[in-house]
């Protein structure tokens, strides 16, 4: 793929504005400088917003000098394969002009002020796989298959349905792989719709994700995280429990995780590592003895479950389009958080590398781990209680082992759940930081560290020896301590904990799916718009195009089935983004927005002839 040259790149007119455009330039490009401490050193360099990576920052903007020479159709060399692209595409910045550090060059101490997650690149391959399966595997596979068995009328029908939902996951996920590869920031979709669409389109994205999807999904993990801990404790069998102990625990877990991630970036990556490896563990533990019951016969209650032997598998299967839609919303639930790695894009060593690798390992690898989980249900337990019980694995537990299995499947589901929360808050944490440097919220959640805390080196030198040896222990490399989003954490943290008092969770499950899958295919839809408005963008990963089409129909019919089957709560969703458009003219235009400030409207797909 051609490369601008060094020699063209021209010397900046404002080192205060211009040193952004350049640094984002090459943010943007397929792959960052093989160091670790690729960013400025330069006090006045990194500005508090990401406004102008909307327009002015942005790679294929007129406005951007590292886009001026451009290539036109007619001589631009380009892959039209998804193979990936290893190609580096930096621009160098010279140490010695207006100020700048060469990226990959020494730095000194980080003013956490004034720093961004983006030029501080830390995120491994390994750290992307633990956040989107840590993400994905939550409760969902261990506590409520019932709600696809019920529906799908059969154990065969039910396969089926976990395989149609994580193939449709997986086919949005690798839209996202394309985008994020295209536009590595961090925010997700916030960034690509109001790239694509505009900024009226990102910003309801926020508006909803912020304010309902992200903290209303941790509340609900939070709660059956309480729930089960509870149970652990004082005994699976014991029904009388105080709804309020259960919140209590769950306050208290969402309260430690995000403690946790607000010390380090290394620290919250390194626990998801952790948990990840542990869940597939206890899925392939539920398979191995799955298949054991099935061949030995015996469990520790006798003589095990016939029910797959004597009945044939598609045996009552459900011919009602909407039971098949209702369960399909089902397994769609327990594999949501494909998305979850394009939030922190920007914070990946080889985004461009190691996004779709990380997309591409992490489907096959959860739909697999169902599919094995979800036949040695089958084998165990009766169909009566595959359709019903909200504890499976509590029950599989139950009635292989008896009280001590249903004790460690109870700790196996409190670990799965506090693992999912820890990778959902380090990824809403950053999406709330994006939401806050774009200007959709306050600037203070756009800001890293505490208020008013100073640059790590400084600190590391005042601080004890102990202090010292603990920062190198868990902290960040040349960040030391604290170098998170700790104020949008906090305010997730805050939101997430609103939910768990209230704790009214039937209508914000309808609420997250029509929401949800709204903004999935709107955003997907703009991959497949941005392929005709902007078919010269360099694109590493390239997905073939019937991936997004197919998410994009699938998406449109569950959304017209939520609209008939569930009209009033259908309202409600259509009510909150609506209400998100008055709040966007008062906050963000009437503040004098990005497009005020510019004199002219702006299009990502800006071509440079």
């Amino acid at each position: 793929m051609s490369r601008l040259g060094y020699t063209t790149l021209p010397a900046p007119s404002s080192p205060l504005r211009d040193r952004d455009s350049l640094e984002l330039a090459s943010l943007a490009s397929s792959t960052p400088s093989p160091s670790r401490g690729s960013r400025s050193s330069s006090l006045s360099g990194v500005s508090s917003s990401r406004k102008a990576s909307l327009s002015n920052d942005d790679p294929l903007s007129a406005s951007n000098p590292a886009s001026m020479n451009r290539p036109t159709p007619h001589n631009r060399s380009y892959s039209i394969t998804s193979a990936f692209d290893f190609a580096s595409n930096l621009f160098p910045l010279s140490s010695t002009a207006a100020n700048y550090t060469a990226l990959g060059g020494p730095s000194g101490p980080l003013d956490l002020n004034i720093a961004s997650l983006e030029k501080h690149k830390s995120l491994t391959y390994l750290n992307g796989l633990s956040l989107i399966v840590g993400t994905i595997i939550g409760s969902g596979i261990f506590s409520s298959p019932s709600q696809v068995n019920s529906n799908a009328g059969s154990s065969g029908a039910s396969l089926v349905v976990w395989t149609v939902a994580g193939i449709l996951a997986w086919t949005g996920a690798a839209s996202y792989a394309e985008l994020g590869s295209a536009i590595p920031l961090n925010g997700g979709a916030q960034v690509y719709l109001t790239k694509i669409f505009g900024e009226l389109a990102g910003f309801l994205f926020t508006w909803v994700a912020v304010f309902v999807l992200k903290p209303g999904s941790a509340a609900i993990l939070s709660i059956i995280f309480g729930q089960y801990a509870v149970r652990a404790v004082i005994g699976a069998e014991v029904e009388d429990v105080s709804g309020w102990i259960n919140k209590g625990v769950a306050l208290g877990g969402i309260s430690l995780v995000i403690i946790l991630n607000c010390i380090s970036t290394k620290l919250g990556t390194r626990m998801g590592d952790m948990f990840m490896f542990l869940k597939f563990a206890a899925l392939l533990g539920i398979t191995v003895v799955g298949i054991v019951v099935a061949v030995t016969g015996f469990t520790w209650q006798g003589n095990a479950n016939t029910d797959w032997k004597t009945k044939g598998w598609f045996e009552g299967t459900s011919s009602d389009l909407s039971s098949w839609a209702v369960a399909l919303y089902g397994g769609l639930w327990a594999f949501d958080g494909w998305d979850n790695t394009n939030y922190v894009v920007g914070e990946f060593l080889f985004p461009n590398r190691d996004l779709p690798r990380v997309i591409h390992t992490a489907m096959p690898l959860v739909i697999l781990s169902y599919l094995l989980a979800n036949i040695a249900y089958i084998f165990v337990l009766p169909a009566s209680i595959l359709e019903s019980s909200n504890a499976i694995a509590v029950q599989f537990g139950s009635v292989v082992f008896g009280p001590l299995g249903s004790l460690i499947l109870a700790i196996i589901v409190v670990l799965s759940c506090f693992g999912g929360l820890n990778a959902t808050t380090f990824t809403s944490g950053r999406l709330v930081y994006a939401a806050g440097q774009e200007g959709f919220l306050p600037g203070m959640f756009g800001r890293i560290g505490m208020p008013g805390s100073e640059g790590s080196g400084s600190r590391l030198r005042k601080r004890s020896w102990a202090h010292k040896r603990i920062a190198r222990l868990i902290g960040d490399e040349e960040a030391g301590l604290g170098f998170t989003p700790i104020n949008a954490m906090v305010f997730n943290g805050i939101l997430c904990a609103l939910y768990i008092i209230v704790g009214e969770f039937d209508t914000l499950v309808t609420f997250y799916g029509v929401a949800g899958y709204t903004f999935y295919f709107l955003t997907v839809l703009g991959l497949i718009v941005l392929r005709v408005r902007e078919p010269y963008l360099e694109r590493p990963y390239r997905t073939w195009i019937s991936t997004p089409i197919i998410f994009c129909c699938v998406s449109l019919f569950l959304l017209s089935r939520a609209v008939f089957a569930q009209p009033m709560q259908t309202l409600i969703v259509v009510g909150f983004v609506g209400a998100g458009v008055p709040v966007y003219y008062l906050w963000v235009r009437g503040r004098g927005g990005r497009r005020k400030l510019e004199g002219r409207g702006w299009r990502f797909w800006r071509r440079v002839g």
